[in-house]
C-alpha cells in the first residue's frame, strides 16, 4: 500500500524549515505556502525515514540515510506502523542501532589513533615445556560458589604457579575488544613451529569484570593485524596443503567453537590448551585439520574431490592414531580429548548433508564415557575444580541423551551434584545454569522410561509435576532481564548467562510437558511458554558474533512445538538471517533445517510461514520483567486435546540424520 492512500497523520508530514538548501523543490502542497525554501515532501519514501521524520532520497533497495546508519530500510508497510505504541517502540529500537553505529565509528577512530601512536608491544620468550596455567580467577560464583570449567584438554592442576611472563596490566581496548587475557602463544605441532627460542608477544593475564562486545566485532581477544596463524612456521615435514588447513583452523574455526567460554575470560587459556594439544596429540591434530577442511567446504561451497580427500585423509588418520594409543594402553587423557573434539568440533562446522563416511557421534561418546570412568573424572568432590574434559562430556551427555531418548551415562552423578550443589562448569562452558542442566538430565531419564514402557500415566504425571516444581526453584530472585551490553558496547557475562539460562529453563519446561499424553502445541499453556522464549531472545545478542549458535537445543525444542502463527518462528527466521553464512552450516544450520521439515509435515500446507523484516535489537536501557513461569497444573492441558502429529525425532529418523544439536 502506498503512502498516498493512508490516513493523514502527524507522522505523514515532514516538518518544514527555512534552513533547507535551495536545490530542494517544494511539491504542489508546499507551493501554497508563503515561505520560499521548504523541505521536499515525500509520500513514497521509506517508512524508517517517515518514522524518524527525516527526508528520504527514495533510493532502492535502501535509501542513503538507512544505509549510512546501518538500519533496515522498509518501503513495504511494516507491522509496527499499525499503532502509535508500536511506532514508539520501533523508534527506540532504531535509536539503539544508531547509537551502536556511532560507537563503532568512534572505536574505529580510536583504533587508528592507537595504531599510529602506540609503540610496539614487548615480546618475551615462552617455554612450552611448562604446564599450562590455570586461571586463578575462575571462581564459580553462581548458586554454589564452586569452580568453573578448567582449560581445554589440559593436564594442568590448581597448584601450578603463574609464570613471570604473564604480567598483569590495565584493560586496553583495541579494535573494540579488550586485550587483556591474550597470551604468550605456545607452539602447536612441533613440525610447524620454530625452535623454543622463538619469542611470543606478552599480554596481560588479568580477568576483568566485563567484556567488550558489539554485534559486528569478534568475541575472541586478538590483535587486529596479528592473526594467530602468524606464529606458525613452515616445515619440510608438513605439506603445504596441511599447513594451509592448520592456518585456517587457527584463524577461522577456533573462534566459532566456544563463544560463551570466550566471554568468561577463559578464551585465552582455551586457545593455549588447544595449541598444546595440537603439538602433543596427533589424533587431535588430524581431527582439527579434518574440521578445517569441513569448514572450508561448508562455508565457501568449495566442494571438490580434493577437499573431500583432505577430509577423509585426516579423519582416517585421527581414528588410526586413536587406535594406536588405545593399543598401547596409555595416554588416556589424550584419547578422551581427541574423542570429544571429534564430536564437538565437527558439530560446530559440519554441513547439513555430510555424505562422507564417518563414525556417528554417539559411538564416539560411548568410547569417551568409558574413558571418563577409567580416569575417574565423573565423581569430583564439592570443592574440586572439574576438568574441562568432564565439563565437555557432561554437556554432550545430557543434551545428547535428549536426542537419542536415552538415559545420560552419568545421570546418577548429575543427580548427586544437584543435591549437593556442586558445579560441573557448564554455566561458563555453554551458558546454562548447572542446576537446569541437571534437571534436563532428569527429564531425559523420564523420557527414556516412557519410551521403554516402564512407567504408567499416573506415575508420569507425578514425576512431571515434581520436576516442574524443581524448575521453579531455579528461578532467580530477581527475574528482571536486561540487555547484557550497555550503550557503550560492554557485555556483562553474568547477565548474558542469566538470559541464556532463562531460555534453557523455558525450553526444559516445554520438553518436560511434552511427555504428557495430552500435550499439544496449540494448547494455551504451550503457546505461552513458546511466546516467553521469543520474548527472552530479545535480550540475547544475535548476528555472526552473537550467541544464537549456543542456543541450538532450546531453539529446537521451542520451535518443534511452535504453531504456524507463533511469533517465535518469525524471530527465529530473522536471527537465522542475521547469522549470514554461519546459519547455513554447523549445529544451527542443521537445527533450522530440521525445524523446517517438522513444520512442513505438522503444519497446514495451505498456511505458509513468512519472516517479517524487523530490527532485532532492543534498546540498551530496556528491561523486561520475566514473570516466573511456574509449572501449570497437569490437568490444565486437558485430555481432549489431540496429540502432536509428528515429533522432531521421527523426522530425524526418517531422514537418516544423526545430529547432535547442542
Amino acid at each position: 500500500m502506498s503512502g498516498a492512500s493512508e490516513p493523514r497523520t502527524q507522522s505523514n508530514f515532514v516538518s518544514r524549515s527555512s534552513s533547507t538548501s535551495s536545490n530542494e523543490v517544494p511539491d504542489t502542497e508546499s507551493k501554497e505556502q508563503p515561505s520560499g525554501k521548504l523541505f521536499r515532501r515525500s509520500r513514497s519514501g521509506c517508512y524508517t525515514c517517515r518514522l524518524r521524520r527525516k527526508k528520504c532520497d527514495e533510493s532502492h533497495p535502501a535509501c542513503k540515510n538507512c544505509t549510512n546508519l546501518c538500519v533496515r530500510c522498509e518501503y513495504k508497510r511494516p507491522d509496527w506502523w499499525a499503532s502509535a505504541e508500536q511506532r514508539r517502540v520501533q523508534k527506540e529500537r532504531i535509536k539503539a542501532r544508531i547509537r551502536q553505529t556511532k560507537v563503532l565509528e568512534k572505536q574505529n577512530n580510536l583504533q587508528d589513533f592507537i595504531d599510529r601512536h602506540l609503540p610496539p608491544r614487548v615480546t618475551v620468550g615462552y617455554d612450552f615445556s611448562q604446564p599450562v596455567l590455570v586461571d586463578p580467577y575462575q571462581a564459580y560464583d553462581s548458586y554454589t560458589s564452586q569452580f568453573s570449567a578448567s582449560n581445554l584438554m589440559s593436564t594442568a592442576n590448581a597448584n601450578d604457579r603463574p609464570e613471570a611472563a604473564f604480567a598483569t596490566e590495565n584493560k586496553t581496548i583495541l579494535n573494540g575488544v579488550p586485550t587483556q587475557g591474550f597470551y604468550g602463544m605456545p607452539q602447536p605441532h612441533e613440525a610447524l613451529f620454530n625452535s623454543p627460542g622463538y619469542e611470543w608477544p606478552q599480554e596481560g593475564f588479568q580477568r576483568p569484570q566485563h567484556y567488550v562486545y558489539h554485534n559486528v566485532l569478534p568475541q575472541v581477544a586478538e590483535f587486529k593485524n596479528v592473526p594467530l596463524s602468524s606464529y606458525l612456521r613452515t616445515s619440510n615435514k608438513v605439506s603445504e596443503n596441511d599447513r594451509k588447513l592448520l592456518v585456517h583452523f587457527v584463524d577461522n574455526v577456533l573462534r566459532l567453537i566456544f563463544p560463551v567460554l570466550d566471554i568468561h575470560q577463559q578464551g585465552s587459556e582455551r586457545s593455549k590448551a588447544i595449541l598444546h594439544s595440537l603439538e602433543t596429540n596427533m589424533s587431535y591434530y588430524h581431527c582439527c585439520l579434518s574440521v578445517a577442511a569441513i569448514h572450508l567446504k561448508a562455508s565457501n561451497g568449495r566442494s571438490s574431490d580434493k577437499i573431500d580427500h583432505d577430509i577423509m585423509r585426516h579423519r582416517y588418520e585421527a581414528v588410526s592414531q586413536l587406535c594406536r594409543t588405545l593399543n598401547s594402553d596409555n595416554g588416556h587423557e589424550q584419547i578422551l580429548d581427541a574423542t570429544l573434539a571429534m564430536i564437538v568440533f565437527h558439530g560446530s562446522v559440519g554441513s547439513l548433508e555430510d555424505y562422507l563416511p564417518d563414525i556417528p557421534w554417539n559411538e564416539h561418546f560411548q568410547a569417551g564415557a568409558n574413558l571418563v570412568n577409567k580416569l575417574d573424572l565423573a565423581d569430583t568432590g564439592p570443592y574440586t575444580q572439574p576438568p574441562f574434559s568432564m565439563s565437555l562430556a557432561s554437556w554432550i551427555d545430557i543434551l545428547g541423551a535428549t536426542m537419542l531418548r536415552t538415559t545420560p551415562y552419568f545421570s546418577h552423578t548429575y543427580r548427586t551434584k544437584h543435591l549437593s550443589g556442586t558445579s560441573s562448569g557448564l554455566r561458563e562452558l555453554m551458558g546454562c545454569d548447572d542446576r537446569i542442566m541437571y534437571l534436563i538430565s532428569e527429564i531425559a531419564c523420564l523420557d527414556s522410561l516412557k519410551a521403554d514402557g516402564l512407567i504408567d500415566d499416573l506415575a508420569l504425571r507425578n514425576h512431571v509435576s515434581a520436576l516442574g516444581a524443581q524448575l521453579d526453584f531455579t528461578e532467580p530472585v530477581d527475574s528482571t532481564l536486561e540487555n547484557p551490553y550497555s550503550s557503550s558496547g560492554i557485555i556483562n557475562p553474568e547477565q548474558l548467562t542469566k538470559n541464556m539460562s532463562a531460555v534453557f529453563r523455558l525450553a526444559a519446561r516445554i520438553y518436560l510437558y511434552s511427555l504428557l499424553p495430552e500435550f499439544d502445541r496449540s494448547h494455551i499453556s504451550t503457546i505461552s511458554l513458546v511466546t516467553a522464549v521469543a520474548e527472552v531472545l530479545r535480550f540475547i545478542p544475535t548476528g555472526p558474533y552473537g550467541f544464537d549458535r549456543s542456543l541450538v537445543w532450546p531453539l529446537l525444542i521451542t520451535g518443534a512445538f511452535s504453531t504456524p502463527s507463533s511469533s517465535f518462528r518469525n524471530i527465529l527466521a530473522q536471527r537465522a538471517e542475521a547469522l549470514g553464512v554461519l546459519g547455513d552450516f554447523g549445529n544451527f544450520g542443521r537445527m533450522y533445517r530440521l525445524l523446517e521439515e517438522v513444520w512442513r509435515i505438522a503444519d497446514d500446507p495451505n498456511v505458509p510461514t513468512f519472516a517479517e523484516s524487523n530490527i532485532l535489537l532492543t534498546s540498551p536501557d530496556q528491561k523486561y520483567e520475566l514473570l516466573p513461569a511456574h509449572s501449570p497444573r497437569v490437568e490444565d492441558f486437558g485430555r481432549s486435546i489431540k496429540k502432536q502429529k509428528v515429533h522432531w525425532r521421527e523426522v530425524m529418523n526418517r531422514k537418516g540424520w544423526q545430529y547432535l544439536l547442542i
